[in-house]
């Protein structure tokens, strides 16, 4: 178990981010550590695999492959999965679920394909002790993947269970709310992870229910992501339970008094006693300032300029603004809504009539946020010229279907229009 073939699969445009958490926490280099397609190659150990899920911010699960060859059939799928040793990994008492993903598969139905590497697993058993193990499409002990492109067909299976984006402290939330590994994105993203040493403060001033703060807030404390909850690993035959602890152990030896100040406000009052409730159940109610206040209104919270970092709600008639952002009709200009392009077959994002508050929003920081740097997640790509501000970077990413771009704005008093961008290489 010390040459093991790991994927983790991130967010389109997080696999940068992501290979450099890996390295960070693993040491991996050159060809042990690879960067793909929607996510990470690792050259790596079992012990690697548990460190990975209990540590990693950005991945959606640690995946083991277990074998990658060309097919043309339903046949060739059988027999791939067929040839795979999983009596090693789990046992004819414990249930399964094969999930199957494609890209340009020439095959007509993924759910027969699926239905076809489950049956080469359960025969695999039966074959070797007179037995199957059960499947279970809901709850299964364990969960085996398999990945089609034109001609290749790859196996996995899964050491994650749920995906990572759970951290078992989320019981609050409101509509759409961030996952949690896109905002550990955009904190990767704008560098604050490794300028909180020292005392860089973060502020969402549009928190919801405290996805980005709760996730900086746990940075600034050295908290494992993955330290409140269950992993995949734990039912596979491989686990070593004195390996795991002694992790575990490591992991609650670094935690520490936070580093930098963590802010977070919302207008919605209801939305910041869900971010409130969210932090005491992630360990860090100590460790973030949470407020209610209008973005249009709130003051900076801290003497020293920072980093904002926010994603202001989008979706059909969801305000990003606040009171001072209303319409005299109760409209709310900040709201973003998506609308469907049928012949494109894409979503696309679309202001309605929200120009204004974007455009009150950066008047409001110009004149009492100087100093600071925001970072807006976005799927409205004109978004800096509805603010009337120049983007110094953008950073493509997308949050579930959705492409967005992350954009900076080094703010100053006045308009930052003509000035030139501190980054090229946009997109």
């Amino acid at each position: 178990m010390n040459q093991l073939q790991l994927f983790l699969p991130c967010a389109a445009g997080v696999e940068g981010l992501l290979a450099d958490e890996v390295h960070a926490l693993t040491g991996l280099t050159g060809q042990d550590l690879l960067t793909g397609r929607g996510g990470v190659l690792a050259r790596a150990s079992w012990r690697d695999a548990m460190l990975l899920n209990l540590h990693s911010r950005l991945a959606q699960r640690v995946l083991v492959q277990l074998a990658q060859r060309p097919y043309r059939g339903e046949a060739d799928l059988y027999e791939a999965a067929a040839g795979v040793a999983w009596e090693i990994w789990f046992t004819t008492k414990q249930s399964f679920k094969i999930e199957i993903t494609a890209q340009h598969s020439p095959l007509k139905s993924l759910n027969f394909a699926a239905l076809k590497i489950k049956d080469a697993v359960a025969d695999r058993f039966r074959n070797k002790g007179g037995v199957r193990p059960d499947v279970d499409t809901r709850w299964p002990d364990v969960r085996i993947y398999a990945h089609l492109t034109s001609d290749q067909a790859t196996l996995y299976i899964d050491t994650s269970g749920e995906p990572l984006f759970k951290r078992g402290w989320r019981e609050d939330k409101g509509e759409a709310p961030l996952k949690e590994t896109l905002a550990a994105a955009m904190i990767a993203a704008s560098g604050w992870d490794q300028q909180c040493a020292d005392g860089l403060p973060l502020y969402d001033p549009c928190c919801g229910s405290g996805t980005i703060a709760i996730e900086a807030a746990q940075i600034a404390c050295g908290i494992a992501p993955g330290g409140l909850r269950r992993f995949g690993f734990e039912k596979l035959l491989p686990f070593q339970p004195h390996v795991w602890q002694a992790l575990k152990a490591e992991a609650q030896a670094a935690v520490h008094a936070p580093v930098a100040p963590v802010f977070g406000s919302d207008v919605a009052h209801r939305m910041v006693d869900f971010a409130q409730r969210n932090a005491e159940r992630a360990g860090v109610s100590h460790a973030v300032q949470l407020r209610g206040g209008d973005a249009l209104q709130r003051m900076p919270p801290s003497e020293r300029p920072g980093v904002m970092l926010l994603n202001p709600p989008y979706g059909e008639r969801i305000a990003a603004a606040g009171v001072a952002g209303r319409g005299r009709e109760g409209f709310q200009p900040g709201a973003l809504a998506l609308s469907r392009t049928a012949r494109a077959g894409r979503e696309t994002a679309q202001t309605d009539d929200g120009g204004d508050f974007f455009l009150q929003l950066a008047a409001h920081w110009k004149k009492h946020y100087s100093g600071w740097t925001a970072w807006m997640l976005t799927p409205d790509l004109k978004l800096p010229g509805r603010m009337r501000l120049k983007e110094s970077r953008r950073v493509p990413m997308w949050n579930g279907p959705i492409e967005c771009r992350l954009f900076r704005f080094d703010l100053v008093q006045g308009s930052a229009r003509d000035k030139p961008a501190a980054e090229s290489g946009r997109t």
